[in-house]
């Protein structure tokens, strides 16, 4: 009840004139006593990257996620987890059978472009 008898008297505008000046106050000391933390003279260590990492990557379409990234739906065989079927928003449907590392389009020849949903039969894994 000290705190509702404190705020009882005084005016709101008030109030939040007080609140927003330690507001303002903390925001302002944060970012100053990082800065003050440092040492003076000396920068952070930079470790310099060698470029020699990334030569043999190259970029590859691996499926979905690079076409359009908007996944509709997915579904996994039930008698092998590393296949699936993904649903793509903005192109079709695709297959993957190492649980998502390479994807093959299987909806290509059909007149419908975006796929909203993909199921496989419970009674019939091979019916999609």
């Amino acid at each position: 009840m000290v705190l509702y008898d404190y705020f009882r008297d005084k005016p709101i505008l008030s109030i939040m004139k007080k609140i927003l000046l330690y507001l303002l106050t903390f925001a302002l000391i944060i970012p100053a006593e990082s800065v003050f933390s440092q040492r003076r003279g000396q920068s952070p260590a930079k470790t310099p990257i060698d470029t020699k990492l990334f030569n043999n990557l190259k970029f590859r379409n691996i499926g979905p996620a690079f076409m359009s990234g908007r996944i509709s739906d997915l579904a996994i065989d039930p008698t092998n987890e590393n296949i699936w079927y993904v649903a793509v928003s903005s192109g079709g449907v695709w297959k993957t059978i190492n649980a998502g590392t390479t994807f093959t389009p299987v909806f290509d020849d059909q007149s419908v472009f975006a796929t909203g949903c993909v199921t496989i039969d419970p009674n019939n894994p091979h019916t999609i």
